[in-house]
């Protein structure tokens, strides 16, 4: 893992607490002290992810970037989506019109999703951006609701990233178990050691200046 030049790399984490977990894990590591454990001798790793920001917020982090920075590792979107889930008790009359509230939400996310993806791709770093992974409501029914949703916000970021030529990590595919979540909405030291081995392999194998989006894992 090494830049043009032989030099090496400062790894930026940028999002809210899927980043930003150290609250949630009890003492255990927080994924970016496993970054740092992954990372190859000469590597750094800075969070600037906030626990609790939302697409918004990130451009503020935007601005504090070590000028040393070689990558970029950005993780938002569920606080935006979690403001938004009183949208799924809402009663409607038709379910094409329950589609098209959800619609609206995606269509407000996904455009300010974009402009957010337009300043990371202005620094001209490289960039891997990852989904919204599936929360574990301990309610079937608000899991299963939840999830369903989901999928419209995570094709969002899917369809965003993809005409930027980005890499893409589906979360939903790294954090699929229980044992992955410290709570219902927070990645727990495993699925914390997850991200961080899945990102920084990543880091590590992609081909950045192929400007071609590809869905690991």
């Amino acid at each position: 893992m090494e830049n043009a030049g032989g030099l090496m790399g400062h790894f930026v984490l940028l999002g809210d607490s899927i980043f930003d977990n150290a609250a949630y894990v009890r003492g255990g590591p927080a994924v970016i002290d496993q970054v740092r454990r992954r990372l190859p001798e000469g590597w750094k790793a800075t969070l600037l992810a906030v626990d609790g920001s939302r697409i918004e917020g990130v451009h503020r982090q935007l601005r504090r970037l070590p000028g040393d920075a070689s990558h970029l590792a950005l993780s938002v979107g569920g606080n935006d989506l979690l403001a938004e889930a009183g949208v799924l008790a809402k009663p409607v009359g038709t379910l094409a019109q329950g589609m098209s509230i959800l619609a609206g939400v995606r269509d407000r996310f996904e455009a300010e999703y974009a402009v957010l993806l337009d300043a990371v791709v202005a620094t001209g770093l490289p960039t891997v951006v990852c989904t919204v992974y599936e929360p574990r409501f301990p309610d079937a029914a608000t899991q299963r609701a939840t999830a369903t949703a989901l999928c419209l916000f995570d094709d969002a970021i899917i369809r965003t990233v993809r005409t930027r030529g980005l890499p893409v990590l589906e979360l939903r595919a790294v954090c699929n178990e229980d044992r992955d979540f410290a709570n219902p909405i927070e990645p727990s030291t495993a699925g914390g050691d997850k991200m961080a081995r899945a990102l920084c392999e990543i880091v590590a194998s992609h081909d950045f200046g192929d400007r071609r989006t590809v869905l690991y894992p």
